[in-house]
């Protein structure tokens, strides 16, 4: 990285929904942004930990004993191993921080599915 970035402005750039892409490097965890909107896929990460800061809008997190929202300038952690369902009922920014091994729906394959390849794709 040779200059600063806003996150903000990288997810206000996107077009597609519910497909990450990665805007910086922090040791092994890549830093993403996403826009979203609807519901992703109830899924686990097995092995990471998903931190989800939001941008712009509210995020519900869904997870099998609890729900969590969280709004702009607030983040969450999802523990790894815990099955989630991210949900923006009106269109969401975030910021998301992962390490390179996650893969975007876990084990679960649906069409907004992302490969590791797509995210790395320039803006």
């Amino acid at each position: 990285m040779d200059q600063a970035i806003s996150p903000l402005r990288a997810a206000q750039s996107l077009t597609e929904l519910w497909s990450p892409r990665v805007i910086g490097e922090v040791d092994e965890a890549y830093v993403k942004v996403a826009r979203l909107h609807g519901r992703l896929a109830w899924h686990a990460h097995e092995h990471e930990d998903e931190l989800f800061y939001v941008l712009a809008g509210v995020l519900t997190l869904e997870m099998e004993d609890k729900t969590v929202r969280v709004g702009p300038g607030e983040f969450y952690v999802v523990p790894k191993g815990v099955r989630h369902n991210p949900i923006a009922d009106e269109e969401c920014l975030v910021m998301l921080l992962e390490r390179k091994t996650t893969r975007h729906t876990g084990d679960e394959v649906t069409d907004k599915t992302r490969s590791l390849e797509d995210q790395l794709r320039p803006l």
